[in-house]
Order: structure tokens, then C-alpha cells, then sequence
């Protein structure tokens, strides 16, 4: 009875999910043609469907968006080893913290987009540009989260570590290390959604293959339907990546206590 009560919430949750989907969809469907909308601003539906079809036979949509992942990946990768590594440099060393925080902040504040012409003058329509604007991106929502999270150990536990002759090492692999695994991980998770956002930007600058690349292509063709069906593929991508993340954080921080639906509504 008690484990009914618990799962009762979920699967609420679930079903009033599946309605606004249905409802979302049935209304992409037939509402621009109730509200007099033109197919070539809002396409229904079947229309998105049907190009989402002829891209997949035609225009290699396959490949697009083969490509657009493996640079997501790469991007998204690089950028948290980037970004881990400069966050618990920082965390552990006050003078590295004072030395580089400047040029950190100014590398975040310089727009993404600014940087993906300068990198395709450099390295040419390839896929370089693209991850390494995914890999600015990333970079600094996982740095700032490592670097808080090693930053607030507590110093009582490190104060006991070094009265039982804990090397530095030992103190970070067994203490601020772990300590920081919850924080980094919600800074992955905003990464891997961002990793998505700056492969489309550099596609979008300089790209000629990607799901940005197409989703230009539609643009300049007047194709609106081809745009949704860029922005969807792109949607599925990023989700993807997210819900990747979870799963590794669910294997990894196993230890951590799991918050029900029951829990959140208490």
C-alpha cells in the first residue's frame, strides 16, 4: 500500500505528460490552419513529417546529424576535462585562482559567436571551429562548479586528514575530490546542453555538413518545414546528451540518496 502511494505520483506525472504531448501535437497539427496561418511560417505537422522523411532520403539527414553529434561529443568531452582540471587548479592553489581568474572571466564574457569566424580563418571549414566553440562553452558552467564545490570542503576534515599525515594527494583523491563529484556533474549537465549550442553556432557561421549547415540550407531555400526539422533533430540531440549525463551520474554518485516524486511534494 505504501509502495502504491509512493509510485501513484510518477505515473500521474507520466499520463499528464503524455496528454500535453498529445495536445501539443494535435494543436501543431491543426492549429495554424484554424488560425489562418500560412504553411510557410507554421507548417503542420504532416508537413514537418513528410520533409523530415525527403531530408532522410535526399539530403542526408543521417549525416548531418552523425556529424553535428560526433562534434557535440568531442566538444562536450574536451570542454569538461578543460574545465575540471582548470577548477581544481584554482580550488587547491589561491595564487593560480588570482593569476588566471581575470583572463578566465574575460575569455566568458567574450560573445561565443565572435570567436567561430576568427577559428574557421584559422582552420577552414572543417570541424575544428565548431568544437572548439563547443569547447568554450562548456568550459566555464563545469570550472565554476568544481571550483565552488573544492573551494567549500569542509576545512575540519582536511584539518583531520593532516593531523593523520595525509599527503596533499591523498587529500584530494579521498576528500575534495569526491566532495565535488555532486556540483561537477550539475555543471555537465548544463554543459552537455551548451556543447549542442556552440557546435550550431559555428555550423551556423562556417559550417558546410551538420545539422546547422541544414538547418542554413532550409533557411536560404525558404524551406520552413526543413527548419523544423533541423530544430528537432537539433532538440533530440541535446536530450540525448542530457539524459546521457544522468545515467552516468546515477551509476557514478550510486551512493547518493535518490529524491521520489513523494519527496519533492513533502
Amino acid at each position: 500500500m505504501n509502495g502504491a502511494s509512493r509510485s501513484s505520483p510518477i505515473s500521474t506525472g507520466t499520463v499528464a505528460s503524455l496528454i500535453l504531448l498529445v495536445l501539443f501535437l494535435a494543436a501543431w497539427q491543426w492549429g495554424p490552419g484554424l488560425l489562418g496561418v500560412p504553411s510557410f511560417i507554421v507548417p503542420p505537422l504532416s508537413m514537418v513529417g513528410s520533409e523530415f522523411v525527403h531530408a532522410w532520403q535526399f539530403d542526408h539527414l543521417l549525416l548531418h546529424t552523425g556529424v553535428t553529434i560526433a562534434e557535440v561529443l568531442a566538444g562536450f568531452v574536451l570542454g569538461s576535462l578543460l574545465g575540471a582540471s582548470i577548477g581544481y587548479l584554482l580550488g587547491m592553489s589561491p595564487t593560480a585562482e588570482l593569476a588566471l581568474s581575470p583572463y578566465i572571466l574575460a575569455l566568458q564574457i567574450a560573445p561565443k559567436v565572435a570567436f567561430a569566424p576568427l577559428f574557421i580563418l584559422w582552420m577552414g571549414f572543417t570541424v575544428y571551429p565548431k568544437i572548439l566553440v563547443a569547447i568554450l562553452i562548456v568550459f566555464f558552467p563545469v570550472m565554476v562548479n568544481v571550483l565552488t564545490a573544492v573551494r567549500t570542503v569542509d576545512p575540519d576534515l582536511i584539518n583531520l586528514a593532516r593531523a593523520f599525515k595525509a599527503t596533499r594527494a591523498q587529500i584530494f583523491w579521498k576528500i575534495e575530490f569526491p566532495t565535488s563529484m555532486p556540483p561537477m556533474f550539475a555543471g555537465l549537465r548544463i554543459g552537455a546542453t551548451l556543447a549542442v549550442v556552440g557546435v550550431v553556432v559555428g555550423e551556423l557561421v562556417g559550417g558546410n555538413v551538420g545539422l546547422g549547415y541544414l538547418l542554413t540550407f532550409g533557411e536560404g531555400q525558404a524551406n520552413t518545414p526543413l527548419v523544423f526539422v533541423s530544430i528537432i533533430m537539433l532538440t533530440v540531440v541535446g536530450s540525448i546528451a542530457y539524459f546521457a549525463v544522468i545515467l552516468v551520474e546515477r551509476h557514478v554518485l550510486h551512493y547518493l540518496p535518490q529524491r521520489t516524486a513523494m519527496d519533492r511534494n513533502i
